[in-house]
């Protein structure tokens, strides 16, 4: 078993490299077999199609995303060190993991795939969880105040993607920002976030 699930997570590093460097679109099951020297059938036995590799992918990218969180995120620091520690960390992964096209839903393949939509729609439940508990956090310092934090926190993501793809757009960057936009949008987050702070204290 141990053989089997390293092998598998071999296959979806090996996934990774070749989606993060020419996106989902234009990588094959022969472009992924052909990196890491597997016959097909192996890769098949572990992923019987293209989408089933890419829930592991997203799968793995969003493990790998969540356990960076938890281990930064420090209860006790004020909730506007917190928000800017966390969109280092949210951006650091959308600049790694960009032409996986994770936050707009991978719209380029398989947008309406049950299974990706469902796997995608559990992540995002996951992450407005984090941050309901995250500003529950500072509602019990008595930093903040409102009736339902799980919509605050559904209010505040939705916000930051909606920052992040505007920034993108106005910079008609048809295969990968430069950097002054990834500044421009970081910088942009933390202007909302000092708001968004404010409009919620006690």
């Amino acid at each position: 078993m141990e053989v089997a699930d390293k092998k598998r997570e071999q296959i979806i590093e090996g996934a990774i490299k070749r989606f993060t460097h020419f996106g989902i679109g234009k990588t094959t099951m022969n472009d992924i077999a052909d990196d890491l020297s597997v016959s097909k059938p192996s890769l098949y036995y572990y992923f019987p199609d293209k989408k089933s590799l890419i829930v592991g992918v997203i799968e793995k990218v969003f493990q790998e995303y969540f356990e960076v969180l938890r281990n930064e995120y420090k209860k006790e620091d004020a909730l506007e060190d917190s928000l800017f520690k966390i969109i280092d960390i949210r951006d650091s992964f959308f600049k790694k993991y960009y032409m996986l096209k994770i936050t707009e839903g991978v719209p380029e393949l398989l947008y309406n795939d049950d299974a990706i939509k469902h796997t995608l729609e559990n992540l995002r439940n996951a992450e407005r969880d984090f941050y309901t508990a995250v500003f529950k956090d500072s509602e019990t310092k008595k930093e903040i105040e409102h009736k339902d934090m799980a919509h605050v926190a559904e209010l505040y993501i939705e916000s930051l993607t909606g920052l992040t793809t505007i920034c993108v757009m106005d910079a008609k960057k048809d295969l990968f920002p430069d950097e002054a936009v990834f500044v421009k949008v970081n910088n942009k987050q933390k202007e909302l976030s000092r708001i968004f702070v404010r409009g919620l204290r006690c």
